[in-house]
């Protein structure tokens, strides 16, 4: 894909990684670790064990999610600087581009990616 055609792609991952971390920094209440984070959201004596267990299996699931969602569009990000972005990892056939524009940071074809989570 020529840079040309990668361009607003790659304008859309860096916004979608921007909003990302700051959505990733909110969850975890600043510049602090998950783990700093976590002890201080659930140390409030008042609740009971199963509503901080719940609680910190939440806010630890949504940080997992995050940062996966980060480390996709990093992976778009290096695909676009090698040339080889909009190519489906698994077939190496060229994605739609209507799924790009859905998802770009899709590493796979719609048949790839659906055989992988069979």
């Amino acid at each position: 894909m020529s840079t040309r055609i990668t361009a607003p792609f790659q304008k859309q991952l860096l916004a979608q990684r921007a909003s990302q971390i700051e959505q990733l920094a909110t969850l975890r209440g600043g510049a602090v670790g998950r783990a700093e984070a976590s002890a201080e959201h659930f140390s409030r004596a008042e609740d009971s064990d199963a509503q901080v267990n719940s609680a910190r299996d939440l806010e630890f699931a949504l940080d997992d999610h995050e940062s996966a969602q980060i480390r996709l569009i990093d992976a778009a990000l290096e695909r676009i600087k090698a040339g080889s972005y909009g190519q489906c990892l698994d077939c190496g056939d060229e994605i739609p581009a209507a799924r790009l524009h859905a998802a770009p940071e899709a590493p796979r074809c719609i048949a790839c990616q659906e055989k992988l989570e069979r």
